[in-house]
């Protein structure tokens, strides 16, 4: 019985391809990769001769079965993607599911992961957050999508092309109002940059197309709404603290200190007859 190694590629530094994977690949039988022409670039930096067959979106189902009848023969599979990753956003996936389906051993060699790296770097809240891909191109589903996560409260992280760049923000500020976000782009690249600004104010300057490169969003989640605080709700705290054997004037104060309402307005309330 073969194995299917899920090998994380750089993306956009081939300093940052792992020994391990450099390894991987020269000891496997065969390579699956996105784009055979941009992983040989990889091959040819580390000296790698390695057969390659394409498996990517479009022949996927049919290469795919090709690819488990090598291993059922006990061959071992190297999968990479364009960069970074591979499953994440990849049609990988569904090889790697395939494998599961078929016992095939499924071992990672980890590397780079765009959506990973630029949430590290771009100062966003990162305790919970949703990764949402790329959104779809057509209308339809593109609304339904940014609607469905309207009242979403982690950390949203897309990923974008730059050509759709100014029309995503657009989308997304009608969607979402005036939030904080990041634009992350050409992460690990002589250019990488991280833009942390608003919709309002990325809509009125990168609408024009002028941010290049590859893109991350990371959006701000929806904040609580904080309930407003009445007179009402203030006399009535300090009611309670007037049952308890405080005078008017310490319950006063004391739902001052937590409303925010003036004291001497509660106080009003109370001593009125």
């Amino acid at each position: 019985m073969g194995k299917l190694y899920v090998v994380g590629t750089p993306i956009g530094n081939l300093g940052d391809f792992s020994p391990r994977a450099v390894r991987t690949l020269e000891e496997c039988d065969f390579i699956a990769a996105e784009d055979t022409r941009v992983t040989v670039k990889i091959l040819n930096h580390f000296g790698i001769k390695k057969q390659m067959v394409s498996y990517f979106e479009h022949n996927r189902t049919q290469q795919g079965e090709k690819i488990l009848e090598r291993l059922l023969s006990g061959e071992v599979c190297a999968l990479v993607t364009d960069a970074g990753m591979p499953a994440i956003s990849d049609p990988g996936e569904d090889l790697v599911r395939l494998c599961h389906e078929n016992n095939i051993q499924v071992e990672s060699v980890p590397g780079p992961c765009a959506f990973s790296t630029a949430l590290a770097i771009s100062g966003m809240s990162s305790g919970r957050f949703t990764f949402e891909g790329f959104l779809s191109v057509t209308k339809n589903s593109r609304r339904e999508h940014l609607a469905s996560l309207k009242d979403e409260k982690r950390t949203m992280i897309f990923y974008e092309a730059p050509h759709k760049l100014g029309a995503t923000l657009k989308d997304m500020y009608e969607n979402f109002g005036d939030r904080n976000i990041a634009i992350v782009r050409e992460i690990t690249k002589i250019h990488e940059e991280v833009i942390r600004t608003t919709f309002s104010e990325a809509v009125e300057k990168y609408a024009d197309g002028s941010v290049k490169g590859e893109i991350v969003l990371i959006i701000d989640g929806k904040k609580e709404e904080k309930k407003s605080v009445t007179l009402e709700d203030a006399v009535a705290i300090a009611l309670e603290r007037i049952e308890e054997g405080f005078s008017k004037n310490e319950s006063a104060k004391y739902a001052a200190k937590i409303t925010g309402i003036k004291k001497s307005d509660i106080y009003s309330e109370l001593t009125e007859d």
